[in-house]
């Protein structure tokens, strides 16, 4: 195995729970709480004023680890076949989604040596290095399935809200425009008050007065408890869905693995590799590994009182 390939199951945990790679990967995790949580703190002005040095010291010193760790992860990524090999392959890798999060957790630091970039923004760029822990915790990369998989009904969904916010505003402009023509003359002006009604957010900086407007912002506030559960049903129902494929994907594993009856060190390997590559907590595993265990007990009994042709007991 070449220093390239041993380097890229490190970096990702191709090695199931080996010590080195939950060491590096723990890590790494670590490192991006401590610069998150100074990205936080650096915002205030009486911290960054007396512990100022120190915050720039753990700014470069996670720059020059994520910096190393993504040409690393740049190097070793035509190991992995989705990709391919040679500068193409790289090229896939650095266009994914997760390559993309860790160019951007290193990108602001090095621009702003050599662009003038305004230290308010640039700190907000900095905390998208929150989103690196999407390669260490399960729930976060299941979410973003979740998305990819509900994209076209999510979209439907937004479509549907921005309508309704403009059929809102165009109603609340007829009836109210009058009474209230600074907050209500216009339609863009009762966007406002259409889109924090339909979220159910419902500041109370602006409402209607008349009896018109109230009766018509009864119906648009009824209409908003509906759209503001509609996406989060969407999402709910996708989070099942994709936890039963993933349960479906290793009892198919898990089948493979226990044909001949018997767990030998290779199955366990094969069994905690499928666990972490789908994201499956340890009960939920074992449930499913008892029911398979189950399952394959009794088609080895069947084997041996019933024949393998007809399916008739044997005499």
């Amino acid at each position: 195995m070449t220093f390239r390939k041993r380097f890229f199951i490190l970096l990702e945990m191709r090695n199931g729970n080996a010590p080195s790679g939950r060491i590096l990967n723990s890590a790494l995790m670590l490192l991006i709480l401590i610069n998150v949580l100074a990205v936080i703190l650096e915002s205030e002005d009486s911290i960054r004023a007396g512990y100022g040095i120190w915050l720039a010291y753990v700014e470069v010193g996670s720059v020059a680890v994520f910096t190393i760790e993504y040409l690393f992860r740049l190097w070793v990524c035509v190991e992995d076949f989705a990709f391919g090999s040679g500068w193409r392959g790289r090229l896939r890798y650095a266009v994914s989604p997760l390559a993309l999060i860790d160019l951007l957790a290193i990108l602001p630091f090095w621009l702003s040596m050599f662009l003038p970039i305004d230290t308010r923004i640039l700190r907000v760029l900095r905390l998208l290095r929150i989103f690196k822990l999407s390669r260490h915790f399960a729930v976060l990369e299941l979410l973003g399935s979740v998305l990819r998989n509900e994209a076209k009904i999510l979209i439907s969904a937004i479509f549907l809200m921005i309508v309704l916010v403009v059929l809102a505003s165009a109603g609340i402009y007829v009836v109210e425009r009058t009474a209230q023509p600074e907050v209500f003359g216009s339609i863009p002006r009762a966007m406002w008050w259409a889109t924090v009604t339909l979220t159910t957010v419902g500041y109370g900086d602006v409402v209607p007065i008349t009896v018109a407007g109230r009766m018509f912002g009864i119906v648009i506030t009824v209409l908003g408890v509906g759209m503001a559960a509609l996406p989060a049903g969407i999402i709910a129902s996708g989070f099942t869905t994709e936890f039963a494929r993933r349960r479906e994907a290793y009892v198919k594993t898990a089948r493979r693995v226990l044909r001949d009856g018997e767990i030998d060190a290779q199955d366990r390997r094969d069994l905690l590799k499928a666990k972490d590559e789908l994201g499956l907590e340890r009960v939920d595993v074992q449930q499913l590994l008892r029911t398979v265990q189950s399952e394959v007990k009794g088609v080895a009994q069947a084997a041996k009182t019933h024949c393998p042709h007809c399916g008739e007991p044997l005499t």
